[in-house]
């Protein structure tokens, strides 16, 4: 089934209910029949966005669909550089930029015969070196994401998710599609802002949140969670960094939820793992999801099999990223990991970011959810700086008002390895951070060898 028709079976049955706050599936289709009659397209071209997570956004990726054209939602952070490059490689036959009316035209039939395994969406990896990546994703794929993602966050029927997460992301694309395979509602929130977040929650009675950790971080730091209802909250999911074990605590105790889970993947391939139990096993990747098989490398490195149902075909024009990626049917993550004694799977970091100081191999992971415990810790990256005698020296970027002197401590008090504990502190005022909320560790780094 591709998305088209699965949009056409979601109104169908359950047209009284709402898929956007006051628009019900009934509403949305005639809506989505009139953007992809105004787009003029044909089936297979691009359809740019440079947009925030508004209501028009996600108009525009059904009208897509409806269309058989393939979306492409671009980051309104890049610069116009970059911009132009993914609108070039892509080939867009139509951008739409911030202040563009929606198109408005006569009903398109709908591209009902599309197959499924035809892309429907190419969205463009935020790498940290070189040119975007644009990953083709087709109809299939999405939708087993859509369902993987349903099934294993706990959403239920008429669920209704908070939709900030980038909809040029893939958490944002499919909290969207998840929600209609439920008969759910994708509440939209243009751009991130707690308070905000805190007010959409109470009043349409948000029942799931699927964020970054630094997200969850905001809200249960925010002044006015107190003074907002958040009951309505059942089911807590993150994605994109592993969470530290105070930041869970703090979750849990802010949401009560029901449902705590970790999701663990990429762009590439939607669900690698899944972390089912955050408030015992905090920051757990878990095991392997639904549609996936893993696989570690003696390196530790974690591979996933491109079966999945979840999975790519393959870069868009970049056989050389192909080549780095791909292997013998497994996708190479570029992530570490370990299997504990329960066969639940750790992600210790990625494969550049392993520390090795005087011999010893050191995770970041371990030593930031160590620190991230102390009450002046806002946020705390680790990284390795060049030292002459160790080869690598633990270095921590601290935000937040406690000093080296009390890191130290906290660290010596605790069950980390005395080698582990940082040997420099930096603080700074706030982290650098992917749209996804990701930590860009290898931007601190950079800068750090700049200072040095």
């Amino acid at each position: 089934m591709n998305l088209a028709q699965s949009l056409l079976a979601a109104s169908e049955r359950h047209p009284e209910l709402e898929a956007f706050p006051r628009l019900t599936y009934g509403e949305l289709l005639p809506r989505v029949r009139r953007i992809a009659g105004g787009l003029g397209v044909e089936p297979g071209d691009r359809v740019a966005t440079v947009l925030d997570n508004r209501l028009e956004t996600a108009l525009l990726y059904w009208a897509a669909q409806w269309a058989g054209a393939v979306f492409v939602p671009l980051s309104w952070r890049l610069s116009e550089e970059e911009l132009d490059y993914c609108l070039a490689d892509c080939g867009a036959r139509v951008v739409l930029r911030d202040g563009d009316p929606l198109p408005d035209g006569l009903d398109h039939p709908g591209a009902l015969d599309r197959d499924e395994r035809e892309i429907s969406l190419i969205l463009y990896t935020s790498g940290t070196t070189g040119r975007p990546k644009g990953v083709p994703r087709s109809h299939a794929a999405d939708r087993a994401g859509g369902w993987s993602q349903a099934l294993q966050h706990g959403y239920g029927w008429r669920d209704r998710t908070l939709g900030v997460m980038p909809l040029y992301h893939t958490m944002g694309i499919h909290s969207l599609l998840a929600m209609h395979l439920v008969g759910g509602c994708f509440v939209p929130q243009a751009r991130w802002d707690a308070a905000e977040a805190l007010r959409l929650i109470e009043e349409e009675r948000i029942s799931s949140l699927y964020l970054a950790p630094t997200l969850f971080h905001d809200l249960v730091h925010h002044a006015e969670l107190a003074a907002r209802d958040v009951s309505s909250v059942r089911a807590l999911g993150y994605a994109g960094a592993a969470m530290t074990s105070t930041l869970v605590r703090r979750c849990a105790e802010a949401f009560s939820p029901e449902v705590f889970v970790n999701h663990y993947g990429s762009t590439e391939i939607y669900t690698f793992s899944i972390g089912r139990d955050q408030l015992a096993k905090p920051g757990c990747a878990g095991r392997p999801a639904v549609n996936t098989r893993l696989e570690l490398l003696a390196t530790g490195e974690v591979c996933v099999d491109l079966s999945s149902d979840e999975a790519f075909a393959g870069y868009w024009n970049r056989p050389d990223a192909d080549e780095k990626a791909i292997r013998d049917g497994w996708y190479a993550t570029g992530d570490t990991g370990h299997v504990d004694a329960d066969g639940d799977l750790w992600i210790d970091g990625r494969v550049d970011d392993m520390i090795i100081s005087g011999g010893e191999n050191v995770h970041p992971l371990e030593v930031e959810d160590v620190l991230a415990g102390h009450p002046g810790v806002v946020e705390v990256a680790v990284i390795g700086v060049v030292d002459e005698r160790l080869g690598q020296r633990v270095t921590a970027i601290v935000v937040g008002e406690a000093t080296a002197e009390e890191l130290d401590a906290h660290c010596l008090a605790s069950p980390l390895a005395r080698f582990k504990r940082p040997r420099e502190y930096r603080h700074v005022d706030s982290l650098p951070k992917s749209a996804s909320g990701k930590i860009l560790r290898r931007m601190l780094r950079d800068e750090t060898t700049v200072d040095a």
